[in-house]
Parts: structure tokens; sequence; C-alpha cells
């Protein structure tokens, strides 16, 4: 019997996936992600700041741009285009540099299960263009920067 591996020739092989349990409720924790004046307090690993003007509540359509910058002083000009919007349940945007031709965009999926004991499970999938990108993220420390920054959104919702 051979085995069969046909299933990593799809999205596995260019896929992140991170998960935390947030000890907050689903609204409060999809509220840290809609609104932009609550998600640039937190996106983005430890020591790295956003910087963005006044934005839009997301929604299918909206664009969100802001200035990552890191603690070296390196910035980034970044783009969110939301792509699905299903209030306290999912949202899907394109997520890269702030050019319309970025070849690094990566599509993100995030989605927020409520527990019986009132705790969120926010999953987040980075699906990206191919696996060599996907590798270089790892390698550039996506899994522990990606960490980091929920680790951030679980002490921002349950301090707010």
């Amino acid at each position: 019997m051979t085995e069969n591996t046909s299933y990593l020739s799809g999205e596995l092989d260019r896929e992140i996936v991170l998960s935390r349990v947030i000890e907050a409720p689903v609204e409060r924790v999809y509220r840290a992600w809609v609104e932009p004046e609550n998600m640039f307090k937190w996106f983005g690993p430890d020591g790295y700041k956003c910087d963005a003007p006044p934005q839009d509540e997301a929604r299918v359509g909206t664009v969100r741009r802001f200035v990552m910058t890191g603690p070296d002083g390196q910035r980034w000009d970044s783009r969110m285009t939301f792509i699905e919007v299903v209030p306290n349940q999912r949202l899907v945007f394109d997520h890269g540099a702030d050019t319309d031709d970025d070849p690094k965009r990566f599509r993100m999926t995030v989605t927020f299960d409520q527990q019986d004991d009132g705790k969120t499970v926010l999953t987040l999938r980075q699906l990206h263009p191919n696996k060599s990108q996907r590798d270089r993220g790892i390698g550039f420390g996506a899994v522990e920067r990606g960490y980091e920054t929920l680790k951030k959104l679980s002490e921002f919702v349950e301090d707010h």
C-alpha cells in the first residue's frame, strides 16, 4: 500500500497556521480586529508598532494602510484588503506591502470560535502564493512572531 501524499500538493505546503485560546468573549476579540482604533494598538510582534491614519471599520472591500516599524527602526508600508467579513466568525483579507503588484502578498483567514467557558479560540491561517515564500516566512520567524502578535492581542482584549 502506498502512502497518499497528494494533499501536500494543495494548500497545506503553502500555509502557516497559528491558534490561541483567548480569555475573552468572541465579540471582544472580533472587535479588536475590525475596529482600526483597536487593531493598531496590539497588531505586530513584540517591539513592533503600527502607525495608521484614521480608517474605516473592516467591511468587504475595506483597504487598511499602515506602517509597521520594527525595533531597529526598519519600516514596512503595509496594506490589508478585506475580502470576507462574517461578524464574530471569520475575516479574510490579503496582506502585504502597500503596492498593487506585491508578489509576496498572502491571504489571511482569521476564525473566531466561542468555547462554552466564554473563551475564544482564534485561528489564523496564512496562505502564501507558493511553498518557497511560506518557507522564507518561517525562516524569518513568522511562527514565533505570529505567536507574539497573538499574545499581544490576548493581553489587549483581556484588559479592555
